[in-house]
């Protein structure tokens, strides 16, 4: 188990908002209540089964093997109602009970036809009992319409019987009281209606009197009462006595049939709860299918690698209005502990802070993450964030104040299985005063092997992460002749503030710019100047580099479709190549026969043309098995066979055994070699002008610059820093 993660980060990292997207998926009520109340999940082993069911779930739309449809109706209050005792539930809740149990068998047995395609799936469907008892039992009593059936106890039967035949009684009754009416020229022209669920004489008024019966009503005008005829109020009321004895012996066998549902509700809650996770798992999955999600590779070394990442709530927003999302890749790791992120403001500083933290908060709440399948990550016991204002008025707190607060609440919980994320670290006080205390906070972060992410525009906390080790500076980019962002994140280097570039591009004059800079101290000045020039100086190297690696590119889809052609000529080569041997043969062929007519024509003797024939056709023929050797057919040539492959096999294994031997001798020479070369690697040491290669690489530059830190290698058109245990000497510097 691990630290929970607090209700203020979900708050700074907008995690309601990814569950109000995936909710949208659910097809139950039950659901996206769930779904709204996802947290980080605190166990690991819980956690890897959330992810890999949402992960199997994802792969089956791209399977023939979909998962069948889950839907089911909401029967937590029916389950509730039924485990009281001598209670009973309506027939339609029942058909729910019904419906829900079928369900969850036809999944049960899905999931067990294809476990090899949804392990996890089929490992939770196995705890659930599986029965058809429910649904049988509950089908016996109550048909499809949500009608008890009448053969559900003798008693019903009966009764039912019964009410058939006053029906008839009272049908037969009325129709004679209607026809002495007619004749007797009482009714209207509607003759009859329905009162309260009873058929009536529509009388007219001036003869009331003259029909026997109940008046039930008139008319708004008056001029028509309705009665129902005496003949059949007899049969009325013995209706209305068997419809309130089948109503009371319903009741009775709906008792009896929850009677025997009611051992079986903590099965039907285990039912609920499974169809529940499982359209979780789907809502999950059809969100990760809409974003291009996926289940990135979970390492037990501390490590975040997010390559093409986009903040799902920023590229949700973005393809509703058709915009591009821009993709970040990071990464955080033992060499690279924490990330000191400048540059302009609106430039994608906090947007690429937000989505490292929010995508790590969705992994470890069992929701697949838009990165490219290559990323890999760490699951952290804590994830501590620090964005926004967060001035709190009702504690009469000052943004600083707050910020203090944050930062004792980050010294006391940070630890090395942490990520913290804090924007614009420092501000809200005096920018010597507060980065001077920010310095120290980073220092206490770093000394707590904590990985992190900050964005700030103090000067000394970039020069405080080009000065420890593991802390590494970078920046969002910035076009330096349009002034607009470029929201892509260039790490090592840190960024310009570019404050007096952006303040000319919204309309400040000239005048007061040139007044700011004169006020501002020179040294900041310079240094601003200089780290934007070196942002410069990248940007266009940057344009160099992709431009060199889209011919690059291309030059390898040209070589490609040279190869191809060239493939294609060779098989061409082949093919005429066969056709010219089969035709070579058949000349020589031909010559022989020709050759042999000929002789035969000159000398007429048949006996020398039939042993020259022979003797040139034996000839063919052993030339024929030479290239195409029998396949044994009798005992004895297959014994025959086994003896020579036997032999066969005796010689390859000793010479192989020779070969070895062999081989052995040499990877020990090969070894002594290699360690002696080693340690004359490790004892030399390298000087300025040397020209050298790093490991696994096939450039070749010159030394430029040893220091502590590493060596500095030349290029040509670029520069780039190492460290000396991963040079290779090409050759040394000539004296």
């Amino acid at each position: 188990m691990y630290k929970s993660i607090s209700e203020k980060t979900l708050q700074d990292l907008e995690f309601s908002t990814v569950l109000q997207h995936v909710s949208k998926h659910c097809i139950s009520g039950l659901g996206r209540e769930s779904v709204r109340e996802i947290k980080p999940i605190q166990s690991r082993k819980k956690l890897f089964i959330e992810l890999h069911m949402v992960n199997e779930y994802l792969s089956s739309f791209e399977s023939e093997n979909r998962v069948p449809n889950h839907g089911f109706d909401t029967i937590t209050e029916s389950i509730r109602r039924l485990a009281i005792e001598n209670s009973f539930i309506e027939t339609a809740a029942f058909l729910k009970i019904a419906a829900t149990s079928l369900k969850v068998n036809e999944l049960i047995k899905f999931f067990k036809k294809f476990q090899l395609q949804f392990p996890t799936f089929y490992t939770r469907s196995q705890k659930i009992e599986f029965t058809t008892y429910i649904d049988d039992e509950i089908k016996k009593i109550i048909d499809i319409s949500g009608e008890v059936k009448n053969n559900a106890s003798s008693a019903l039967k009966q009764i039912r019987r019964d009410i058939n035949n006053i029906r008839g009684k009272i049908g037969a009754s009325f129709s004679s009281a209607l026809s002495k009416s007619v004749a007797a020229g009482y009714l209207d022209d509607i003759k009859e209606t329905i009162i309260d669920n009873q058929r009536v004489l529509a009388v007219s008024a001036m003869h009331r009197r003259k029909v026997s019966g109940s008046l039930l009503g008139s008319s708004k005008s008056g001029n028509i009462v309705y009665i129902a005829p005496q003949a059949t109020l007899a049969y009325s009321r013995e209706f209305q006595n068997l419809v309130y004895e089948e109503k009371q012996e319903v009741i009775k066998i709906l008792r009896a049939l929850a009677e025997t549902i009611r051992p079986f509700t903590p099965l039907l809650q285990a039912y609920i709860t499974f169809l529940v996770q499982t359209d979780v798992a789907g809502a999950k999955a059809k969100y990760a299918r809409e974003m291009n999600a996926v289940l990135p590779k979970i390492t037990s070394e501390k490590k975040i690698y997010f390559k093409n990442a986009v903040h799902p709530i920023l590229w949700r927003k973005n393809n509703e209005q058709s915009l591009e999302t821009i993709s970040q890749t990071i990464e955080l790791s033992e060499e690279q502990q924490i990330i000191v992120i400048s540059g302009p403001n609106a430039g994608g500083k906090s947007i690429t802070l937000k989505t490292i933290g929010l995508l790590q908060l969705m992994l470890q709440s069992g929701i697949l993450i838009p990165v490219d399948e290559r990323s890999q990550t760490y699951v952290f016991d804590s994830i501590l964030t620090d964005i926004g204002d967060n001035q709190s008025i009702e504690n009469q707190l000052s943004t600083y104040s707050y910020r203090l607060k944050n930062m004792r609440h980050f010294l006391r919980k940070c630890n090395e299985n942490t990520l913290f994320l804090i924007d614009e670290f420092g501000t809200g006080s005096d920018p010597e005063l507060g980065g001077a205390l920010a310095e120290i906070f980073l220092e206490e972060f770093y000394e707590k092997k904590a990985f992190g992410i900050i964005t700030t525009h103090y000067s000394n906390l970039k020069v405080l992460a080009n000065e420890l080790d593991n802390v590494t500076n970078a920046n969002m980019q910035f076009d330096e002749r349009s002034l607009e962002p470029l929201y892509k994140l260039f790490v090592g280097q840190a960024g310009s503030s570019f404050t007096f570039e952006v303040a000319q591009k919204n309309g400040i004059p000239f005048s007061i710019i040139n007044k700011a800079k004169k006020r501002v101290e020179t040294e900041k000045v310079r240094l601003d100047k200089t780290i934007s020039k070196l942002q410069k100086e990248r940007n266009r190297l940057q344009k160099n580099s992709d431009n060199l690696e889209s011919q690059h590119t291309k030059g390898e889809e040209y070589l490609t479709n040279l190869q191809e052609k060239e493939q294609r000529i060779q098989e061409k080569l082949a093919g005429f190549q066969e056709l010219y041997d089969k035709n070579q043969k058949m000349l020589s062929l031909g010559r022989k026969t020709n050759e042999l007519l000929h002789k035969y024509f000159q000398t007429n003797n048949k006996k020398e043309l039939i042993a020259s024939f022979n003797k040139w056709v034996a000839d063919e023929k052993v030339k024929h098995v030479k290239k195409n050797p029998t396949k044994p057919k009798t005992t004895s040539q297959k014994k025959k066979a086994i003896v020579v492959k036997k032999q066969l096999e005796e010689v390859i294994k000793k010479v192989e055994k020779e070969v070895l031997e062999k081989v052995v001798v040499v990877r020990k020479e090969k070894k002594i070699a290699a360690a002696k070369i080693a340690k004359e690697k490790s004892e030399y040491v390298y000087k300025i002008n040397d020209r050298v290669r790093i490991e696994g690489s096939n450039s070749i530059g010159t030394i430029d610059k040893i220091d502590k830190k590493g060596v500095t290698i030349n290029y040509g058109v670029f520069t780039t820093k190492t460290s000396i245990e991963k040079l290779e000497l090409v050759e040394k510097t000539k004296k």
